[in-house]
């Protein structure tokens, strides 16, 4: 695979056998974010779990302290009062039956959480092939399907992420932007990093973080020791 001159120049900074520190991976990774735009800081998480068996998934969300640095959009399905407290919340858009025919015949996908609630489920329902694939589809234990809809979009706009494994038992979360502060940065990963170990199976076996990686987007990866989060 190709990589441009940029990228090359960053490898160098980069011991590829070596396991680092939280510091000293987040100042190597904001030192190789060489882009001309405020890169997003990414954690990779790799766990010892198999997540075909449903005892063994790991899925959460979480208030990272100091946000991500990007503005999310929120889809609220809601009807009267939910629906206006929705709104005064900040949500950009709030609807029912007429946001299901938005997304099925205008394929519209302008926003980057989605929250329900729980009557609306039987409705939303309706989209789960088209809103599942792109990880959009409310889940109750993400937070996102809630009666409490004001708190819940107040807290996705201060920074609530969500995260699950994919298929290969790795877990992608933005933690923040280049042009964070370190210890900002930092604080962001601890609390991921904390809620992840707290989430952990009861019948995960063996080596439970198998490894944890910290990139910019386009940068290259750094590898963590995972034993200072256990």
């Amino acid at each position: 695979m190709f990589r441009g001159k940029k990228y090359q120049e960053s490898m160098k900074l980069i011991d590829k056998q070596r396991l680092y520190d939280s510091d000293e991976a987040l100042s190597l990774a904001t030192q190789t974010a060489k882009a001309k735009f405020d890169e997003t800081v990414e954690v990779h998480v790799k766990l010892g779990v198999d997540s075909r068996h449903a005892d063994q998934q790991v899925r959460g969300a979480i208030v990272l302290p100091h946000g991500t640095g990007k503005n999310i959009r929120v889809l609220v399905f809601a009807k009267g009062d939910k629906a206006a407290e929705a709104e005064a919340a900040g949500a950009e858009f709030v609807g029912a039956e007429d946001m299901v025919d938005k997304i099925r015949n205008e394929n519209f996908f302008d926003y980057d959480v989605v929250v329900a609630t729980p009557d609306m489920m039987g409705l939303v329902g309706r989209l789960g092939k088209i809103l599942g694939p792109k990880g959009l589809m409310p889940n109750p234990k993400a937070g996102t399907v809630s009666m409490n809809v004001g708190d819940a979009v107040r807290e996705i706009k201060a920074g609530k992420i969500e995260y699950r494994l994919d298929k290969a038992n790795i877990i992608h979360v933005p933690v923040g932007k280049v042009s964070f502060t370190e210890e900002q940065l930092g604080e962001n990963i601890d609390t991921l990093m904390g809620a992840i170990v707290k989430a952990k199976p009861s019948s995960a076996k063996g080596q439970y973080l198998r490894s944890v990686t910290l990139a910019a987007t386009m940068g290259p990866g750094v590898k963590l020791n995972p034993n200072q989060f256990m």
